[in-house]
């Protein structure tokens, strides 16, 4: 019996995944990641590491990739809500440059996949999120790359509507266009 719901997005590869959530007077349970489940509905995928972030309301993280060693990311809130975005960066993709963003919470817990070659970033709506993925490849810092997230010629209609004002790193706030990049997945 297939535990976990996968729904494309408007992007191909990249998908939203809704698992199975058992209820009871003692709380919940569900299964976030099983190897097998995955293969069976078309994610064969390999994960080598895990990460997670803590962040408070409008702080916005991204959009990040690496030009080498391209990481796939499963994404999930642990506590809160963000608004989570890939971007799709694949040479000749139909979707080049095109965008899809997804509320993540603790109450709908829905994850996305987002896939290798892809820029990913979220916006934390709620006063707190943790926010965790598993990803398929390790962190290479030298490769560490970014687009800025108003980038105009992507659009990115994030909901401002939830916070006062957005809060970047100084390394986010000094991120390139995609147009000033050169970059082939």
């Amino acid at each position: 019996m297939v535990k976990i719901k996968l729904t494309p997005t408007s992007i191909s590869d990249m998908v939203i995944l809704d698992p199975q959530i058992f209820k009871d007077e003692r709380g919940y349970f569900m299964e976030t990641y099983n190897a097998e489940e995955f293969k069976e509905i078309g994610l064969d995928i390999p994960f080598v590491q895990d990460n997670e972030s803590k962040s408070k309301k409008g702080v916005l993280r991204g959009l990040h990739f690496q030009t080498k060693f391209p990481q796939g990311k499963l994404v999930r809130v642990l506590q809160g809500s963000v608004f989570d975005v890939g971007v799709d960066l694949r040479a000749g993709s139909p979707t080049y440059g095109k965008w899809e963003g997804v509320i993540l919470s603790e109450q709908n817990k829905r994850m996305l996949y987002i896939p290798e070659g892809f820029a990913h970033g979220f916006l934390v709506l709620s006063d707190i999120a943790v926010f965790t993925y598993k990803c398929t490849n390790t962190y290479h810092p030298q490769y560490d790359c970014g687009i800025r997230y108003n980038d105009p010629d992507i659009g990115i209609q994030w909901p401002e509507e939830y916070i006062e004002k957005i809060i970047l790193s100084e390394k986010d706030k000094a991120l390139p266009l995609l147009r000033e990049l050169k970059i082939t997945f």
